[in-house]
């Protein structure tokens, strides 16, 4: 079965479940599923009962799919995604977005966890991302293009809406949170990088590098939707003196930040 065929199968499954055509969907990352607090839940859908759904094998993502409100605004949010190092194709990892669009998905709201390559970032701050440098060995849109899914040259000036941007700014202001704005590098991993790597990612214009992110922003500007993007500073690879990180230090820094980026991401949404 071709793509566009599975994602029309497998939006008829969820369409059949749910009572209200979403306009907003999350995609949650590395220990962020707190987020799920924000909803008004109405549906879940384990990502198991899915057709043509991968499953999420990392530790932080729990893998459903929940649909519901937040204020009035109709939201779907994916509780986990999925990775290109967990041996999935990059098909397979954009899917979910694909689904979005097919359900009615307007805009993209997308969380990760990342490594500061800015030495100016502490541990903990939010940084909304204003652009990206994609450096993954695979291209999502790699391979014959389907008209009735996107323009075969997608234009990735503004892949990140400047005006979701300015508006989340305004309300990190209202709120009272401080947030960086930069660019995120994505990578495969599944290692975390050397402090040569570190030093390098930001010579070429980086601010934070992770895993995630960037294919599903390709996808989503394929399919003409609006993005926003926020990352989760977890780590910091600059540094004199050598610092080991393990995931387990990822997603404790991320819980503690969550509860700030779920209200603004909650009030972002209330104004879409």
């Amino acid at each position: 079965m071709d793509l566009y065929n599975k994602i029309q199968e497998t939006a008829a499954f969820i369409q059949e479940k749910i009572t209200t055509n979403p306009k907003v969907g999350i995609i949650l990352g590395s220990g962020l599923g707190g987020l799920v607090d924000i909803i008004q839940k109405e549906t879940t859908i384990p990502y198991s009962d899915i057709p043509n759904f991968p499953l999420s094998t990392v530790k932080g993502h729990s893998g459903q799919m929940i649909f519901g409100k937040i204020g009035t605004c109709n939201v779907m949010l994916m509780a986990g995604r999925f990775h290109y190092y967990e041996g999935y194709s990059m098909e397979e990892v954009t899917f979910p977005v694909r689904i979005m669009k097919a359900l009615g998905v307007e805009t993209v709201i997308l969380s990760n966890a990342s490594g500061g390559t800015n030495p100016a970032f502490n541990i903990g701050d939010l940084m909304i991302i204003k652009d990206h440098i994609n450096l993954c060995p695979e291209h999502p849109l790699r391979g014959p293009n389907d008209e009735r899914l996107g323009t075969r040259f997608p234009d990735m000036s503004q892949a990140y809406d400047p005006e979701l941007i300015n508006m989340a700014k305004e309300i990190s202001a209202q709120q009272g949170v401080g947030v960086r704005t930069g660019v995120y590098i994505g990578l495969q991993g599944p290692t975390f990088e050397t402090p040569a790597e570190y030093r390098m990612l930001h010579t070429i214009g980086g601010d934070t590098v992770g895993m995630s992110t960037v294919a599903e922003v390709i996808v989503a500007r394929h399919a003409l939707m609006r993005v926003f993007a926020i990352s989760v500073i977890t780590d910091i690879g600059i540094s004199d003196v050598p610092i080991t990180i393990t995931h387990e230090e990822v997603l404790e820094a991320a819980n503690a930040a969550a509860p700030k980026m779920a209200a603004l991401v909650a009030a972002l949404v209330k104004k879409l």
